[in-house]
């Protein structure tokens, strides 16, 4: 175990502390057993990795441990946290907990046998913490870390830091929070760069490689990440990766899971529960219409892919402008809100505000007579009534 200690020191030694994710200051820190769930490549880690060097405490008493770790391979968790505890240990931080058979009964043992250790561990989006053996959904307090913001984005990039705003004041106030930003801050001059690799904190790293680095990352959670759901075939990862790409040169549409089933050799009554994992994996996201109950039978209405870089990375031709537009504004609401698929307008949000998407020319027609209805504008830089700019559906979280 000494040599977890070290990587968790020399980890902590390396971490910036500059910019934070919006979910460090919503987590109840406080609670013994905390679970942050979250697709691959969304800062799950880093985000740990500060709070704890934040604590200052040395390695034997606070440390980091990867259950993807070869030392897992031979070692099992339980007794690494006992010998941690029985050292003095009072905080440990598991992640990449999916990668370690029957994890959640043995969290949930720690939890149980040592009453004064404080165990915070991340896993793969696509977990039901409910399913698991050793269900720990009613000991753990939950979150979920989507990737950044456009908010987030320029915060990240120095460009600008402002608080996030909530949807409610958006929809009354917009005019006035757009007088709160400095007069010279331009907010579509990044807006671009945010769409095509700014939604994954790694490309910032080389934003040049971001696109290669996405198709990496779409085949590691198919190939990897999702044979720990436990009714998914490994064999079917081929039949699932091209269902990803029919899908990216087709978004938004209505799936006709005839036409899918034949394109991609998948039988068209497992369709649904392939759409289902994807979704899960936040590869996609899936529209259901309004007021109807959400079930893994029940076709969707419309497909999207998660967010834009995801339509950037994966599609053979150029992206539509419209699509890019509605795919943007879906990626930035499911942190906070539901949203679903009215009988007018492109969405509704928390059953109550209807949104209908489009550029700078988009009229009120398709919404007139509809109640808590706005028209949501690309192009623009100021809200006018119930006609708002897009970007500002960026600062949400």
């Amino acid at each position: 175990m000494v040599n977890l200690l070290e990587q968790s020191e020399n980890l902590l030694a390396h971490i910036p502390l500059t910019f934070k994710r919006y979910l460090f200051d919503e987590i109840r820190w406080n609670n013994r057993l905390l679970g942050i769930k979250g697709a691959r490549g969304t800062g799950k880690t880093t985000m740990l990795l500060q709070w704890l060097k934040l604590q200052d405490l040395p390695a034997a008493t606070a440390a980091y441990f990867s259950l993807d770790d070869l030392y897992f391979t031979q070692h099992f968790l339980k007794d690494t946290a006992r010998e941690f505890y029985l050292q003095g240990g009072k905080l440990l931080i598991l992640d990449e907990v999916h990668k370690y058979k029957n994890w959640s009964a043995e969290i949930k043992n720690c939890y149980d046998f040592f009453p004064d250790l404080k165990i915070i561990f991340t896993g793969s989006s696509i977990i039901d913490i409910s399913r698991q053996e050793g269900d720990l959904s009613r000991r753990a307090l939950i979150y979920e870390l989507p990737g950044l913001s456009y908010r987030e984005y320029l915060s990240m990039k120095g460009i600008i830091n402002i608080p996030a705003i909530g949807l409610n004041d958006l929809l009354n106030n917009a005019s006035d929070l757009k007088k709160t930003l400095p007069k010279d801050f331009r907010p579509l001059q990044y807006l671009d760069e945010y769409l095509s690799t700014g939604y994954y904190p790694f490309a910032m790293e080389d934003a040049g490689s971001a696109h290669q680095r996405i198709n990496q990352l779409v085949r590691t959670i198919v190939e990897y990440d999702m044979t720990e759901l436990k009714d998914f075939d490994i064999r079917s990862a081929k039949k699932l990766l091209q269902l990803i790409y029919v899908i990216a040169q087709q978004v938004p549409f209505k799936p006709n899971l005839t036409a899918l089933a034949a394109k991609t050799g998948i039988h068209r009554n497992s369709l649904n529960n392939y759409l289902n994992y994807l979704e899960q994996a936040k590869i996609l996201s899936l529209l259901y219409p309004a007021g109807n109950s959400v079930a893994v039978l029940q076709k969707p209405e419309k497909v999207f892919l998660n967010n834009t870089n995801l339509l950037f990375a994966l599609a053979d031709e150029q992206v539509e402008k419209g699509t890019t537009r509605e795919t943007f504004f879906l990626s930035q609401l499911p942190a906070k809100h539901k949203v679903h698929m009215p009988k007018e307008g492109d969405f509704i949000v928390d059953n109550k505000y209807v949104f209908e998407v489009g550029g700078k020319n988009k009229s009120t027609a398709q919404i007139k007579g509809v109640k808590n209805s706005f028209v949501v504008k690309d192009d623009i830089e100021t809200p006018v009534g119930n006609v708002l700019p897009l970007w500002m559906f960026g600062l949400l979280y």
